[in-house]
Formats: C-alpha cells, structure tokens, sequence
C-alpha cells in the first residue's frame, strides 16, 4: 500500500539555503524566560543528543526529567566513537566551507536527504566545536596550537576534528559534565536505569511514557508537556554489530505503534574498517576507526588464494584495491563504496585470513615516513585495542579488517523542527531518519547528535510549547494507566510462554537471516524469503521462548525477550522498506540495480523521496507513504569517487 500523505509536511522553510534556518528561528514562537520554568521535557536517553539537549534546555530554564538505560550517561554508546567529528570552520585552509560539506554530504548520502536539513547541519557544525572547546574537549591540536584536523572518507579536505581514537567518548564527558551542572542545579531530574516501553498521548500529543525501573522491575509513570526520544539506532536487529549490547529499537519502535512514522529501515551502514568474526562465541563486533584510512591502506595480493605470509608478497603482487579503483579518494572513499569493495575482492577469493573473510589495513609505509612515534601518537589507543583483541601487533603487521553493521540511517520521521508525525513527540540524533541520507559520511554521528541538542530542539520544541494549548496533564490520567496495562500485558505474555528456547538462541537467527539477506548485498529473492523466515520465526519465538525469573524484579532475561520481540517485528518491516525499494542507494544494495562497475545505481524518476512507514496493527501490513525530496542545489547525478 502506498499514499501521499499531507501528515509528511517537512515544514522546511524556503528561499535562499544559507539564510533558511536563520529565517526560521525568527519566525518561530517564543518561550518566555520566565514561562520556561513552567514546561516540563522528558528526554529518553543520554547520549550525545539526549544529553546535550538535556544540558542546554534545562540552562534554559525549562524543568527535565533524564531518563537513562545505563548506570550513567557516561556510558552511553556515543562514547564508542572514535575517530572524530566534522565541521566546517577550514581550519587547514585547504577549500572547505558550509557549503562544501553541505555538498559532501548529500552527495555522500546518495541524494537520500533533504537539502534544508542537511545545510543546517553544515551550518552549525562550527558552533559544536567552539562549545566543545569551551566544555574542554581536549581536541588534538597541531604544534603551533592551533586545532589539528584529519580526513575522513567522502571528502578532498580534511575536516575532521578529533581526540585521539577517543572523541566520542571525550564529547559525551563534555555534555555529561554540562548535564552535572544542571543536577546539581536541580533542573535536571535524573533516572539511571529506566527503560521505556511506552509512549503516552493525551488528546493526540505526546505527553509522558512509561518506564521500567531496571534496578526493581517496577513500572514508572512519567508525565510532561514534550517528550524527546534520544535512543541512538537499531544495528543490533543484525545481532552482530559494533553497537552496544544495550543498543535498542524498542524506544522508537513502542513509538511507532504510537502512531509515530519509521523512515528509511532499511538503510543501514555497513562500516567496513572492522575486526573480522572470529567465531560463533561472539555477541558484539568492534570498530576500527576510518581515521586508520588516512595513514593505513587496503589491499589484498592480486593472486587469488594467495597463502603466503604477509612478509613473503613482494609490493608488486599486491593490490591496493581502492587506490585503483577510486585514485581521486583512494583509500578515503565513502564507507558503503569500501565496503562493498571489500566484499567483492573476498568473494572473489582474494581474502586473506582464516576463510578468506578480511583484508589487509596496512601503515607499514606510514611508519617508514613518519616514524612509529608520529603514528603511536595518532592512533596509539586504536593500535593497543586492536592488539588485546587479536593478540596481533599492527606495527609489525597489517591489521586484518572485514565490514561489519555499524549505524543506522534509518530511523522515525520528523520533519524540519524534529517532530515526529505524533504532535509532541521530538526525535533527536541516530534515532531519527533527517540527515545522512541512504549512507553516513564518516565522523558525521557525532555532528548531527551534537547539532541535534546543542544548537537545533532549543529552538524548535518552542513551537510546539508556546503553539499549542498544553492542558495540565497528570500520571493517574487515564491514558497512563492505559498504557501502563499496555506494558504489563505485553510483558506478562512474554513470561507466560516458559518454552524451550533461550532469548538469544532467536536473536542470533534473526540477526543471520537478516545479514544474509539483508546486509551487503540484497535481492529481490532474498528479501521475500527474509520476510517469510522473519514471520515464521516471530510465530515460534511466542510459542516457545523461556524467559527466566519474573516480573518486578531485577531481570535482564526479561529485558533481552521484550527487545528482541521488538526486533522481530520491526524487522518485517526494515525487509519490507528493502523490497518496495528496488533500486540501489547508499547502504541500501539491491543486485538487480548496479552499474557495469558494480556501484550502486539509484532509479530518481521512481525512488526520490523518503519512505515513511505507519503501523496499521498486529496483523496488519505497514502502510507506506512518501515524502518527495527536492534538490536545488546539489543536482542530482551518479556518484562518482574515482
């Protein structure tokens, strides 16, 4: 089924791109200093977005509540980003601008994106920097002193702004310590250890959710006059993937049901600087940072089957693949292009490692250029963790990498203010679909969660507050207690099935059937047949899963099932957005559209627009409904890396 919807109102504002946000910051309403302290925001989340939107809405005066799923917002998944973020502030002189990283970035995202969207993300991005500096992020800095910068892929000037291999992790201590303050303050209420499982709506706006006290297992009411959802993305319905274990869909996906559009499912990113699967023991991937790929380069020997030692291939037998196929970006091309690259090459039969599945990063000519001590300044974290994993020391040989799952593009729609099509209900950072695209250009995460926070929800949320006529609501309203019973029957039901199967022995079959045909590489064929086997296997998983202790306590077994039940019926719908769209774009790879160099091959005349899914119930099949995407500025056009 599939309809144009005036729900899919993207509120962009027009006229000139460079002045448009600004124009639409003026034209919003306004929220009173002193009429902050009357609203109340509850942020799901700690992330980057959800912890910088956090710090600054309550320094502005407005009452939070911050609800966390870890022990603390320290860890976050944020912090597992490594290698940078990106902005435009030329600090290298070497040609960038807002503009040129608004190009990079539609371009980088396969024309996937709307340009209003994407400009401001470029446009704020310099702001991010100086409050990070500001908060004391301890960014490399040249010699001189000045801020050092780094490339990343997609891009022919080096804009990336880092700490070490540990950026993500030194931004999210500085929103934390912003956050700290206002705890301190008492503007924050903050709730580790709650995860949601429902959003409630009162006369249609989003107005609370319902919590599980993780510590307890006791059900909480939360009630408020805005609710932002900054719950990161859904990798983990692959199982294997470099997100966290905790790393989630349930948030967005009880938002969904809700009535709250999903965009885009099935664009997933697929990272291709990874260390390989080991073995059928592992439950998480780890990333190596694409910032490797400026000093380290690719390549695999140009014999196939080559078993010799690294040693014994002589520089001549050697292909750096990459650097041949794409010599404008050599080893700098966008991650879904290397990926693929990668792929291709070991399906061939050139990989190297056990059962072929890896190629070779190598800095052996980086280390000769530039001594082991630049190199271990650079990247010394990376190398060491690489090490323990492995047992391998990467400066004495290559590191071994294969693509593996990593970020999400996808996620629930929401137009320019960041409002999802329930009134309300904001979604902020790799939770929602606005940004990348069909592919995230790299150290870009980092940009939009901050963006997001910082520097976009302070503003809009405000037309939702001062626009609409909030009544007062409370927690023992009806709609709460409705939609706590929601909750606990639902819970109740997976405790209630006490079969022979262990949670994880499902998530790991849903997580093969969905890599293998829904990964790298999909086809018509496969995705129906995914379909089929995600159904079936949905149906066995309420027939026959054992969930272990019960109710009301502290139960992780209860929190995996009620996750994965979740990841079963979204994964429906993620193969399904695969299927309907059959051309190929970004991340999303359907074998049927290629071009006769195997890249991608987008269809605009029939594809250029965002899928935005509504839930139509239990059994019912998603409704599909179409927001067209415009291009002004950056003219649509086959990409092109070489």
């Amino acid at each position: 089924m599939s309809t144009q919807n005036p729900i899919l109102d993207s509120k962009c504002p027009t006229g000139d791109i460079e002045t448009r946000w600004d124009r639409h910051r003026f034209d919003m309403k306004q929220v009173n200093p002193a009429n902050k302290r009357k609203f109340h925001i509850i942020i799901v989340g700690t992330g980057l977005a959800g912890g910088s939107a956090a710090a600054t809405l309550a320094e502005l005066g407005y009452k939070v509540t911050s609800l966390c799923i870890q022990d603390s917002p320290r860890r976050a998944h944020s912090i597992a980003a490594q290698g940078g973020i990106n902005a435009a502030k030329n600090y290298p002189n070497d040609g960038d601008s807002i503009y040129r990283l608004f190009y990079d970035t539609v371009k980088g995202g396969d024309f996937r994106a709307r340009e209003s969207n994407v400009y401001r993300l470029a446009q704020v991005s310099n702001n991010i920097i100086d409050q990070a500096t500001a908060q004391g992020v301890p960014f490399a800095r040249e010699y001189g002193g000045h801020l050092d910068n780094r490339s990343f892929g997609g891009a022919q000037v080096s804009r990336t702004f880092y700490a070490r291999g540990a950026t993500g992790q030194q931004l999210l201590l500085g929103a934390y310590a912003a956050m700290s303050r206002q705890i301190q303050l008492g503007k924050i209420d903050m709730r580790p250890r709650r995860e949601m499982l429902d959003v409630v709506k009162v006369d249609g706006v989003a107005r609370g959710v319902i919590c599980r006290n993780m510590v307890t297992g006791e059900y909480e009411r939360y009630a408020g006059d805005a609710v932002l959802l900054c719950t990161g993305g859904y990798g983990n319905v692959f199982y294997l993937s470099t997100n966290a274990k905790a790393s989630n869909v349930t948030a967005s996906w009880r938002a969904h049901k809700r009535g709250a559009y999903f965009a885009n499912p099935c664009y997933t990113q697929i990272h291709p600087t990874c260390i390989p699967v080991s073995g059928d023991h592992q439950s998480k991937l780890t990333l190596m940072s694409e910032s490797l790929r400026n000093d380290g380069r690719v390549w695999v020997p140009k014999k196939a089957g080559d078993s010799r030692a690294i040693n014994d291939i002589p520089e001549e037998e050697r292909d750096y693949y990459l650097e041949r196929r794409y010599p404008a970006f050599g080893n700098l091309v966008p991650r879904d292009v290397a990926s693929r690259a990668s792929k291709e090459r070991c399906d061939a039969g050139f990989g190297v490692g056990p059962g072929g599945k890896s190629v070779y990063l190598d800095f052996a000519e980086a280390i000769q250029r530039d001594g082991e001590d630049t190199v271990r300044a650079k990247y010394g974290n990376l190398f060491h963790m690489y090490e323990k994993i492995t047992d391998e020391n990467p400066y004495e040989r290559p590191m071994r990498i294969y693509p593996a799952v990593h970020y999400t593009m996808g996620g629930l729609w929401v137009d320019y203010n960041l409002e999802s099509t329930v009134p309300g209900l904001f979604v902020l950072g790799e939770a929602n679909f606005s940004d990348h695209g069909a592919n995230r250009l790299g150290a870009s995460a980092l940009m939009q969660g901050l963006s997001d926070g910082y520097f976009v929800i302070p503003y809009t949320v405000c037309g939702h507050l001062a626009g609409r006529n909030l009544q007062p609501v409370s927690t023992s309203d009806e709609a709460f207690a409705e939609a706590e019973a929601s909750v606990r029957e639902r819970t109740d039901a997976l405790l209630a099935v006490n079969g022979s199967r262990t949670v994880d022995s499902f998530h790991r079959e849903l997580g093969l059937t969905m890599w293998d045909h829904c990964g790298m590489a999909r086809n018509k064929d496969g995705l129906q047949q995914a379909i089929d086997k995600i159904g079936s296997l949905r149906e066995e998983f309420w027939n026959d899963v054992r969930v272990l202790g019960s109710n009301e306590e502290f139960n992780q077994s209860l929190e995996k099932a009620g996750r994965v039940a979740d990841f079963l019926e979204f994964a429906e719908t993620f193969a399904m957005d695969a299927l309907d769209r059959s051309e190929s774009c970004g991340g999303h790879f359907r074998e049927e559209s290629q071009t006769e160099e195997g890249e991608a091959l987008r269809d605009d005349d029939n594809y250029c627009y965002a899928a935005a899914w509504e839930y139509q119930g239990p059994d019912g099949k998603a409704a599909l409904h179409k927001e067209d995407l415009n291009f002004e500025y950056v003219k649509l056009a086959q990409r092109s890396y070489k």
